[in-house]
């Protein structure tokens, strides 16, 4: 009988599997396992046409088979038994239709603790769980996969309408078990927390608010579950959606009051629109009595120290209401007031100051004193006010000793660990890096994750060259084993890939296919005779050239004659030693191994030629084509390709080609690159793209991304402004609307070898002008490492800043947040020197630009730290201090002008 089952698993007819695993006994199952068990092994040798044919009969098969639980859920999860059809489960529960409910059970409670890939799964726990006759397990993949399933059901397949969300939920078995839980995920699924508008009725806030009204959901158990989700805090989104339900569940004033210290927690650490809604109901709290001055003041000292405007103001005018209504708590809060003195907004402290002005008791000597020290951190133009009030007492006491500007450490150079040596340590970072092809790219990498990742890449790929050349089998045989599952193994990877989509994942998936087999010797020889360098932008440029050199590791594997590979990075960065590469060249010359193209092409790309003559001399005595040819790039020590300056003086786009006008008529100022013959004449062809003349498009690339590309960097890591001009379309979607982590690349980026000329300084302006805060923290990083290097033109960055405002690329208020960052570590001086650079444009606008009162608070506050001596007085500033109001521009150009006049 077991014969029968096997033949039809061989067969791949999983249909007729269920009936024969019935009709086995005990030790009939058994035995049939055993041989299922080495038919999976088996079969991972298969190429994957014929692996897919038996995966749905063999999965159905080992489950049915397994005679405890744990084994059968170890089964069902096996990824190398899945497959992208549709899902045999329904079969597998036939298969198990003969098992004890409590077996059922357990299996359900194990399949519900791993992670789903799809809705397929939780219909199977949830058929396991019915079967079993117990609650289905409200693990959190079950919360994800039931409303995944949810979501999917609302659509009306035959009349493509929408099922009302509460309809669904209310007829769902399920929902009082695992709606709960909805609020105890980690993250919210993506199909529950999007709706339209949080009051939206066919949404899920509006339909778990009806389920509490029907009593189908507890009312209470939401508030609770809402009021801890959002003191927990988490990703903006979701709070969002947790105070919608919140609000629309109209807490009680008792469940307003039970919550006290809830509010208080909000008010001071959640996101904005969260604590905007704390601030409200303590005030609510405060109206009924049911707020002490005690816990008021303890809430506003929290709250005055955010940088929210809004949530300041409000929290200084519920002070000063309780203080008008009742001046004995002026002592216990008054000096919580003046934690408002440390907000970077002017109006914000003289709103505060006023306050204190308000209530100050004229007998009370300590509390005066007290509220003189804090006043002595209010800039000039407060002096006199605080000098009125509270007398010389309140002056600031002059500073010890000159300043001193705080900038980070110079990045340190780190060398690359060996290649692995073991084939157990190779396949132990092959099997990393494919099977999570993003663990070391994420959405928004920096210079530490980009650089850990790009060196993993590149010890691992020289790894499988050197350890298949010593032990080819043993690591074949480990690789085939470890990366059992793996779609670009087990199926292959198309002899063609596409060069625009290249990751460094994809080239280990190619080079390791190669040597399982699974690429054949025509596959390598077509590739490595293929142009890849065809694509119309850098991004698809800088990974054909990874691709190129993917196909020529998978030939060397493949032969087993090359040691080592030359392009091998020494540092973190991706620069390559100069005398190191000699000797690589050298050990090549003494076994009779000739050079990879692209391999030689891409360690000239990265040599690091600065102050390496010694080794130019050694690289022409070796009497190699390749040895002169080093010796002549080291000699030289031209950039990859000029990049053309623009014409910032006159700022006219006449001055030269760095400027681009849109369809729409919007002028985009980019950077565009001369050409460069020896890269088209000497190197391969995948590598010409990069020495063609360029003139860069507006236009958005499809398939670049922080996701993929942290070897873009490591391409050309000593010519930072060839690759700043070539990205540079990239920063400009990033400061206006395109999506997250666009601007990961400049820490890295500024850590790059060569000049740092306008290229660089113009990607920086970009990048300080991002739409998304994460971005602007990495250009902010990047700005502090340059000037830290020594490398930082404040005045060219400035004018820089001013041009892309003056052409409406970036927004004021976004330069202002990220000069109020870099000021906040103690670059002052730096900071300031880039505004007085960058403010004579904006303060010649007819109608001052939003945000530009925010930066000349920020210029103002770092005169005030570092003094003006050495910077020129800012052209306009004196016109707009002179303007009638007292508008925040007015009132901060003031301050500004002071510092400069003494």
């Amino acid at each position: 009988m077991s014969d029968d089952l096997i033949t039809a698993v061989r067969n791949g007819h999983h249909h007729a599997v269920p009936p024969l695993v019935l009709k086995l006994d005990r030790a009939g199952r058994r035995a049939a396992l055993a041989e299922l068990k080495e038919l999976r092994k088996e079969a991972r040798g298969w190429e994957w046409q014929r692996q897919d044919k038996i995966r749905k009969a063999l999965l159905v098969a080992g489950a049915g088979c397994h005679t405890g639980a744990a084994g059968c859920a170890t089964w069902i999860g096996g990824r190398d038994l899945r497959s992208w059809s549709r899902s045999p489960y329904p079969l597998i529960l036939v298969a198990l239709g003969d098992r004890d409910p409590a077996w059922l059970g357990d299996l359900a409670g194990r399949l519900a603790g791993r992670a789903m890939d799809s809705e397929a799964e939780y219909t199977f726990i949830s058929e396991l769980a019915r079967m079993a006759g117990c609650p289905i397990p409200a693990t959190d993949s079950v919360v994800e996969g039931w409303s995944e399933r949810i979501s999917s059901a609302r659509w009306n397949g035959r009349t493509s309408s929408r099922v009302p969300l509460v309809g669904l939920l209310r007829s769902d078995p399920h929902v009082a078990v695992l709606a709960p839980r909805l609020f105890e995920l980690p993250e919210l699924p993506p199909q529950v927390g999007w709706y339209d508008t949080p009051d939206s009725p066919d949404h899920w806030p509006a339909a778990l608010c009806a389920l509490a009204e029907e009593g189908v959901l507890d009312r209470s158990q939401l508030v609770e579950r809402c009021v801890t989700r959002l003191v927990r805090g988490g990703k903006a989104g979701d709070q969002r959606f947790f105070l919608a339900v919140l609000q629309q569940l109209s807490p009680t004033e008792d469940e307003e009051r039970n919550h006290l210290r809830d509010w208080m927690g909000m008010a001071a650490d959640a996101v904005s629109v969260v604590a905007s809604h704390a601030q409200d109901v303590l005030a609510r709290l405060d109206a009924r009595g049911e707020l002490s001055t005690r816990d008021l003041a303890e809430v506003s000292g929290s709250v005055l120290f955010r940088r929210e405007k809004k949530l300041v103001r409000g929290q200084l005018i519920l002070l000063g209401k309780v203080l008008s209504r009742d001046p004995s708590t002026a002592g216990e809060l008054l000096p919580v007031v003046a934690e408002a003195f440390g907000n970077e907004d002017i109006a914000l402290q003289e709103r505060a100051l006023k306050l204190i002005a308000r209530h100050l008791p004229a007998d009370d000597a300590p509390l005066r004193e007290e509220l003189s020290f804090a006043a002595a951190q209010l800039g000039p133009l407060h002096r006199e006010a605080v000098t009125a009030l509270f007398g010389t007492a309140g002056e600031e006491a002059p500073e010890d000793g000159p300043y001193e500007e705080l900038l980070p450490p110079v990045p340190a150079l780190s060398l690359l660990d060996p290649a692995p040596q073991t084939v157990a340590e190779l396949v132990e970072e092959v099997a990393a890096q494919v099977k999570s092809r993003s663990s070391w790219q994420g959405s928004t990498p920096g210079a530490l994750a980009a650089a850990s990742g790009i060196s993993a890449f590149e010890r691992t790929l020289d790894g499988l060259v050197r350890v298949a050349r010593t032990e080819r089998a043993g690591l074949a045989e480990a690789l085939r084993e470890a990366l059992a599952g793996v779609w670009l193994i087990e199926h292959g990877i198309d002899r063609r890939p596409e060069p625009a989509y290249m990751t460094p994942s994809d080239a280990l998936a190619l080079v390791v296919g190669s040597l399982l087999g699974g690429v054949s010797d025509k596959d390598i020889t077509e590739g490595k005779g293929r142009w890849t360098g065809t694509g119309t932008c850098a991004h698809a440029a800088l990974n054909g050239v990874l691709l190129a050199r993917a196909w020529e590791a998978a030939g060397a594997v493949r032969s087993g004659r090359v040691p080592f590979l030359l392009a091998t990075p020494t540092w973190h960065t991706g620069s390559l030693g100069a005398a190191e590469l000699v000797e690589r060249l050298r050990t090549y010359q003494r076994l009779g191994v000739a050079p990879g193209p692209a391999d030689f092409s891409q360690a000239l790309l990265r040599v690091r030629r600065s102050g390496a003559s010694v080794a130019a001399e050694a690289a022409a005595a070796l009497g190699t084509p390749e040895g002169d040819r080093l010796a002549a790039w080291i000699r030289a020590d031209e950039p990859v390709v000029p990049v053309l300056r623009h014409g910032l003086a006159d700022d006219r786009p006449s001055a030269g080609n760095w400027w681009q006008r849109s369809a729409s008529g919007v002028r985009h100022v980019l950077l565009a690159t001369k050409e460069r013959l020896l890269i088209q004449q000497e190197f391969p062809r995948s590598f010409h793209w990069l020495g063609r003349a360029h003139v860069p498009s507006t236009r958005e690339c499809y398939h670049w991304g922080a996701e993929q590309c942290a070897h873009w960097i490591a391409t050309l890591p000593e010519d930072g402004e060839t690759l700043a001009a070539w990205l540079m379309p990239d920063l400009l979607h990033t400061a206006d609307e395109g999506p997250r982590g666009g601007a990961w690349f400049l820490p890295p980026l500024i850590e790059t070898g060569g000049e740092a000329g306008v290229a660089v300084h113009l990607a920086l302006a970009y990048g300080l002008g991002s739409r998304h805060p994460e971005d602007r923290i990495s250009a902010v990083d990047a700005l502090l490492v340059v000037a830290a290097r020594g490398r930082l033109d404040t005045a060219l960055l400035g004018r820089e800043l001013g041009v892309l405002v003056d052409h409406d690329l970036v927004k004021v208020n976004r330069l202002a947040d990220s000069a109020r960052t870099a000021a906040a570590t103690g670059a002052y001086r730096t900071v300031l020197g880039v505004l007085a650079a960058a403010l004579p444009t904006l303060l010649a606008y007819e109608k001052a630009p939003r945000g530009i009162g925010d930066l000349l608070a920020v210029a103002a506050e770092c005169a005030e730290h570092c003094g003006t001596e050495g910077i020129e007085p800012i052209a306009g500033l004196a016109g707009t201090a002179g303007r009638k109001g007292s508008s925040q521009t007015v009132r901060q150009a003031a301050r500004l002008l002071k510092t400069f006049k003494g």
